[in-house]
């Protein structure tokens, strides 16, 4: 019989370690705390083999740090082969710290304390922090009683953006989230992240603010490197067009057109690298995108101006015209995209 596992994550430490612990009390499950899984490595597998010979309990709850990527611990539990059932993923989200988080320049180790001599491993912790609640079947809002109640439509109405398909609970007035399981697997349809269901063309999220926009950005001609890097640049110092919090997509350079680049940014950290290769496609393999595709969700945004400003960062009339041969003469500042990295 397989083990049935809460994956309980979220930037709030001790937030997060009281849901988790209460939790488990209430259905009771065998707990894992994240400092034991930042100590181990092996620490989950240690677990589920000791809940495998436990005849009164099949549950087990793990609480992981925020340095545990959210697809490394869905890869982990929600492998068919693996002797566990990842019934939900929570997500603890801080109504106090989430905008600051989601543009936080923080970057932390993800190598594991067991990997000894490994090179080590970072992450954002803003992507760290969106990427969970993306990926979160359910969503815990604490700490609102100092929010007004435009503040709290506002956090939850981003936090739908971000999670669209996501279930969003909320501490109550004492200050406990209230913990509740749901039955049934786990699956990735479950979770669809904003961006993904804003290209899709299935985007329903379940608050409204007026604040908060979420827009898809079209545009069949390849970008002009140089200007693209300008534009970034641009944006990550000081972006006049709102908060541009997540971005997310597919796209193409002139320099580089052979090759669909995945475009991913949260916050300050913006990041661009290869997502397919022409030669690599098969017959039946259809094109992640034609040109550029990208989602953009963030507060206050003035969408006619960054869709402007995309557009200048593509092709021009007489660069389109020039074709491959021209294009290889453009500045291309971005770092080298090898067939090694896909």
């Amino acid at each position: 019989m397989a083990t049935e596992v809460t994956a309980v994550v979220g930037a709030c430490g001790p937030e997060r370690q009281r849901y988790a612990q209460e939790l488990a009390q209430r259905h009771g499950a065998h707990l894992v705390l994240a400092q034991r899984v930042a100590l181990r490595a092996s620490a989950v597998e240690e677990a589920l083999n000791q809940v495998s010979q436990d005849p009164c309990s099949h549950h087990l709850v793990v609480e992981f740090p925020l340095q545990s990527p959210a697809l490394h611990i869905i890869g982990e539990l929600a492998d068919a082969a693996a002797p566990a059932e990842l019934t939900d993923l929570v997500c603890l989200v801080d109504a106090a710290h989430l905008l600051s988080d989601l543009s936080s320049t923080e970057h932390l180790r993800l190598a594991s304390p067991d990997d000894h001599g490994s090179a080590a491993v970072y992450a954002s912790r803003a992507e760290l922090v969106v990427t969970q609640i993306e990926y979160a079947s359910m969503v815990v809002l604490v700490n609102t009683e100092p929010l007004r109640a435009k503040e709290l439509n506002l956090l939850l109405t981003l936090i739908s953006y971000l999670a669209p398909k996501a279930h969003i609970d909320m501490a109550d007035s004492s200050g406990h989230t209230a913990p509740r399981r749901f039955m049934g697997r786990f699956t990735m349809e479950q979770t669809h992240a904003g961006w993904v269901s804003l290209l899709n063309g299935d985007f329903a999220p379940r608050f409204q603010d007026s604040a908060v926009a979420g827009l898809r950005y079209e545009q069949m001609r390849p970008f002009h490197p140089g200007r693209l890097s300008e534009l970034m640049n641009r944006w990550m110092d000081s972006m006049h067009g709102g908060m541009l919090l997540r971005s997310a997509g597919f796209c193409h350079l002139a320099t580089r057109a052979h090759i669909t680049g995945h475009w991913n940014q949260v916050g300050t950290h913006l990041a661009m690298f290869p997502a397919a290769f022409d030669h690599q496609l098969s017959e039946e393999d259809e094109p992640l995108a034609f040109g550029q595709d990208l989602a953009l969700i963030g507060l206050d945004l003035k969408a006619d101006q960054l869709v402007q400003e995309l557009d200048d960062a593509a092709l021009t009339d007489r660069e389109l015209v020039g074709g491959p041969a021209l294009w290889a003469t453009f500045p291309d500042p971005f770092p080298e995209w090898s067939t090694a990295d896909h």
